[in-house]
């Protein structure tokens, strides 16, 4: 397994000041963020350290040769927004830049994007999952000729009221990949896998791993932290955030040890980045950097 990290975080860097920083802490991979051009619309979103947009081959050319003389490689193109939104001008913009995200990882010899299925927030799974027959077929086809990879992270994007009642990803639960995978059966559509997802949801993080072992494309190290006393005073109807929050790994609830444990015995030998969404380390650059830097130091303990 390769160690690395989601650039989201380093808003401000270059590419090549965030493949210099991984280089010089040892770390062999970057998943990149790839928003379009014009900002965040969310905490850690709106982050673009290559422009899918317009990039050429000789830009491309550009990034592998100083990725290679770094020894820092690119896991995935990285880019998660509701591709399921009821707003169908927004809908279309989304999809359109997943498809810039598909050439650009061909051209780059990445081979991986990771993003989300999406949610129709107001409509059910049922309705949702219609949606998804509508909407995702067309972009694997487009992904299997382009040799790509479509990693699909398993988060809810549901923590605050804006995002309920239902959220923004139905590929959320064991349950739901099963009937997603269902529709999609391509060798190109599989997971980017979190485990803090499933530890505020209630569900088994080990378990799923064995089961789904084939579709893990990517990984992702975050931790979650939930607080008890908060949990009992405000139960799970509450929105999420307001019993729980993301944590850098070993600072949260996951069992890191059975979590790469796990990995190792269904043989997983792809990507695994470092996600840093700690509140704790928020207040500069230089403490986003900081924690990276931990999270590795810990994660040494098992990635090696």
């Amino acid at each position: 397994m390769k160690l690395g990290f989601i650039t989201a975080i380093c808003d401000g860097m270059t590419l090549e000041e965030v493949v210099d920083f991984a280089a010089e802490n040892h770390l062999e991979c970057l998943e990149v963020a790839c928003w379009p051009q014009g900002g965040a619309q969310r905490r850690y979103a709106g982050v673009s350290h290559i422009d899918v947009a317009n990039l050429n081959a000789e830009k491309a050319a550009e990034i592998k040769d100083y990725c290679a003389k770094k020894g820092v490689e690119i896991s995935s193109l990285a880019y998660y927004p509701n591709t399921l939104d009821p707003d169908l001008a927004k809908r279309k913009s989304y999809i359109d830049h997943i498809y810039k995200l598909i050439d650009a990882s061909a051209m780059l010899d990445v081979n991986m994007i990771t993003t989300f299925v999406g949610r129709d927030p107001n409509r059910t799974v049922t309705e949702n999952l219609e949606l998804v027959k509508e909407v995702w077929p067309p972009i694997v086809k487009y992904a299997e000729e382009k040799g790509v990879k479509i990693g699909i992270e398993n988060c809810p994007m549901l923590f605050t009221e804006d995002e309920w009642p239902g959220g923004q990803n139905i590929m959320t639960t064991p349950a739901n990949w099963r009937k997603i995978f269902a529709i999609i059966d391509s060798p190109n559509f599989g997971i980017n896998y979190d485990p803090s997802h499933f530890v505020w949801q209630q569900i088994d993080y080990i378990k799923p791993l064995y089961e789904f072992k084939d579709k893990i494309f990517h990984v992702h190290y975050k931790d979650i932290k939930v607080y008890q006393d908060k949990l009992a005073d405000v139960g799970v109807m509450a929105t999420p955030l307001e019993y729980m929050s993301p944590k850098l790994p070993g600072l949260g609830d996951v069992d890191w040890g059975k979590y790469v444990s796990a990995l190792t015995d269904i043989g997983y030998q792809g990507y695994t980045c470092i996600e840093v969404e700690d509140k704790a380390f928020e207040k500069s650059l230089d403490d986003a950097k900081k924690a990276v830097i931990l999270s590795a130091k810990y994660l040494r303990n098992f990635v090696i």
